[in-house]
């Protein structure tokens, strides 16, 4: 276990002098503490895309199922005398179409599972939240739940980490499907949406028509490793909540009307 050290009356022979605040690493606390920060929002980054990987593979396949049609189709043409060669060049077209919409794919997973210290640049958010719709409409599907998008034009930008901010709105997406498949919801609704706040603050807030939160998980929400799910890491949430204020905003909670949750994201709008 890495614990403090004191400092010795005098200098080691050994080794470098130890000094107060500093690990048997050499790290300063300050410096411990980022790095594993850093480890827990890889391990809760993974864990998402780990329990979404159902909505993905059925993302991948819809590709992968157009190309194999489409080079069947290329094999009979091509065994015909006189085939004409425009219906070839156009399923080839169409092939590497799909290879691209795959790629595409990869690359967003890719880009979500690494990690990689925050780096912030002036974002559109909508471009933030309209490059993993896909990933979200692909949940939603597996979830049986109607996913909207509203988002609101002309939005300022935000100064973000792109990745760690996707990577808050799938887990919010992912809490609401999740509540949404509890007994007694009725037609499953989930919504994305983005807006200015009265303070001039943008918004992105997820909303969903599930049964909302108790008492309790109102109250221990952001506490880590406190989970209403079985299998849950109990650190969704509580790095969500880090990963927000980092930027300068803040992850709040309220009750939907007439029924549900919506967690609102507010991040500073850049002038």
């Amino acid at each position: 276990m890495t614990r403090l050290t004191q400092p010795p009356t005098e200098p080691s022979a050994a080794g470098p002098q130890d000094h107060p605040g500093t690990l048997l690493n050499g790290e300063s606390p300050g410096v411990a503490a980022g790095v594993m920060h850093g480890r827990m929002l890889q391990v809760s980054r993974l864990a998402t895309i780990g329990e979404m990987a159902a909505g993905i593979a059925h993302e991948l396949n819809q590709p992968l199922t157009a190309i194999a049609n489409y080079a069947q189709a290329c094999d009979r043409l091509l065994g015909r005398p006189g085939s004409n060669l425009e219906d070839i060049r156009t399923a080839m077209r169409e092939i590497a179409g799909q290879a691209v919409r795959a790629g595409d794919i990869l690359r967003r997973l890719r880009s979500l599972a690494q990690s990689q210290p925050m780096r912030r640049e002036r974002s559109d958010v909508n471009a933030t939240v309209a490059a993993i719709r896909d990933l979200i409409l692909a949940d939603g599907r597996v979830h049986r739940a109607q996913v909207q998008f509203d988002l609101a034009p002309d939005l300022p930008p935000a100064s973000i980490d792109t990745v760690q901010i996707q990577h808050v709105i799938l887990n919010l997406v992912r809490n609401g499907l999740e509540a949404l498949a509890e007994p007694g919801s009725a037609v499953r609704q989930l919504t994305v949406r983005t807006g200015l706040a009265p303070d001039g603050d943008v918004e992105i807030a997820v909303l969903d028509n599930g049964p909302g939160l108790s008492p309790q998980a109102l109250q221990r929400m952001f506490d880590p490793f406190f989970s209403t799910k079985p299998e849950g890491t109990g650190l969704g949430l509580a790095i969500s909540n880090t990963v927000v204020r980092a930027h300068g905003g803040s992850l709040t909670y309220r009750a939907n009307a007439p029924g549900g949750a919506c967690f609102s994201i507010r991040l500073p709008a850049e002038v």
